[in-house]
């Protein structure tokens, strides 16, 4: 039964993402399910997302998805049968972000080596 949660946080991340994306908040940008954790019991649920956008648009996207967060609830009640509807919760998550960063930094860094990439 171990396997449980991870089969229930992969169809939630499939409906959450469905049902982001037919939210009307005009505050919500351009948001991505990047993963779904849900707790053993399968009450709670953190959905951890990734937005496009300028600190405040993120701020301002995750404020709405906090508003959302009973709807949202709702939804998941009708299109998954479940005993108990779980609690959702979001997450910013900044790994795209910190990834990018990476990636621009090994960039400068091998820029700085004229003669590395092309010895090898």
């Amino acid at each position: 039964m171990a396997y449980r949660p991870e089969r229930l946080g992969e169809v939630l991340k499939q409906e959450l993402a469905e049902l982001l994306r037919q939210l009307k908040d005009p505050r919500i940008g351009f948001v991505t399910v990047t993963s779904v954790d849900v707790s053993n019991d399968l009450r709670y649920v953190k959905v951890f997302v990734s937005v496009l956008g300028s600190p405040e648009e993120q701020k301002a996207t995750m404020t709405a998805l906090e508003k959302a967060q009973g709807y949202l609830r709702a939804e998941i009640g009708r299109r998954i049968r479940l005993r108990y509807t779980p609690e959702v919760s979001f997450k910013l998550d900044h790994s795209i972000s910190e990834g990018v960063r990476l990636v621009e930094l090994i960039d400068e860094i091998t820029e700085g080596k004229p003669g590395d990439r092309d010895d090898r």
